[in-house]
């Protein structure tokens, strides 16, 4: 475990999503006005953690193996593959949730077709990506010495 705390790739990766959760329960509580620990493990938000974990894991091993490398091939396609989903697959799913949340309050009040409310806050905006893939690649920067 020592040793797996001791990998510059492991620990850029880790404080990125760490720093992107914790910004994410800061920038919410500010806007509801009162702590809210439920943001430490919600999908979507400000900043997208997804995006900054798997930028800061392509951006330290780019540095740590060199961008030529196949390793950083393999970190730099899975990294545009979770943020494409977290921007587009996942934030459609959360359109589709909240279009049929709505069809259900509308069509069926007081006869209620299932207690169960759809999950609403699945994805992202782009900016949110592009935020958090800014976070991630910023502190492997500051974290991985090459």
């Amino acid at each position: 475990m020592a040793e797996l705390f001791a990998n510059p790739v492991f620990v850029a990766t880790l404080w990125a999503w760490i720093v992107a959760q914790l910004l994410k329960v800061a920038l919410n509580s500010w806007n509801e006005r009162r702590l809210n620990l439920r943001y430490l493990s919600t999908m979507g938000g400000m900043p997208s953690s997804h995006s900054a974990t798997v930028a800061a894991l392509a951006t330290a091993v780019g540095l740590r193996e060199g961008t030529r490398s196949s390793l950083f091939a393999v970190a730099l396609i899975l990294a545009l593959v979770v943020m494409y989903d977290a921007a587009g697959v996942r934030r459609a799913a959360m359109a589709q949730a909240r279009i049929l949340n709505q069809i259900i309050d509308e069509l069926f009040q007081g006869h209620p077709i299932s207690e169960t409310r759809l999950r609403e806050l699945l994805g992202h905006t782009p900016f949110e990506v592009l935020v958090g893939a800014l976070l991630g690649i910023s502190i492997a920067y500051l974290t991985t010495s090459p």
